[in-house]
């Protein structure tokens, strides 16, 4: 889990709220294959795998929570694939399309920070994936993820955007708890099958947090 996640998930429980942490790829024999592979698969096929993986995560963990009356606080999610498998040259209506069925998030957190903010986090930490390892993927990430903040937005889905050059996590929390009880963000209020119902479901560059 990022700090940030740790952070709102102690915010959220101090205040006696049931959260469920999770992140994709899931912990799930399909969600590990994908993790493992996804140096060696690429493009398409690769979108292919997350998107399953989204799916079955949804139907074993992220819908029985939040059916439970749980928030579900879920590291990455569709922002995640409209920045990544973009870097991997699929275009965005096949994303899409790919995620046509999947329950939108109630709120999506993208964390952010300047390209050199984030290239010395990575310096300093390392490469985790493919994506990283490549100098100029900071500047396009940014890019995309504000492109995928309008995809979202044109979705109905509240987006929150944070510099976290300027946060600490507790205040990251802070700001995302805040914003979630401005909106009177609540699970059990969802009930209807094409309503949002992933509450909430940050979404963040991949070295846009200190880890």
């Amino acid at each position: 889990m990022h700090r940030a996640d740790a952070a709102l998930t102690e915010h959220l429980r101090r205040r006696c709220a049931t959260v469920h942490t999770t992140t994709e790829p899931s912990h799930s024999a399909l969600g590990r294959f994908t993790r493992a592979h996804a140096d060696r698969i690429r493009g398409r096929a690769l979108a292919c795998l997350v998107a399953a993986d989204r799916y079955h995560h949804l139907h074993t963990e992220i819908q029985p929570h939040l059916a439970a009356g749980d928030i579900v606080v879920c590291d990455r999610y569709l922002a995640s694939t409209l920045v990544l498998q973009r870097l991997d040259d699929v275009p965005e209506p096949f994303l899409l399309a790919l995620n046509t069925d999947i329950r939108l998030p109630d709120l999506a957190v993208l964390l952010t920070a300047p390209p050199e903010v984030i290239a010395t986090r990575l310096a300093r930490r390392g490469a985790h994936h493919r994506f990283e390892e490549d100098s100029d993927t900071p500047g396009r990430e940014i890019a995309l993820y504000r492109d995928a903040a309008r995809t979202l937005e044109r979705l109905s889905v509240q987006v929150l955007i944070l510099d976290t050059s300027t946060l600490t996590p507790t205040e990251t929390a802070a700001r995302i708890a805040a914003t979630m009880a401005s909106r009177d963000t609540s699970v059990g209020r969802h009930n209807g099958p094409d309503e949002h119902t992933v509450t909430p479901c940050p979404q963040q560059p991949p070295s846009s947090t200190p880890t």
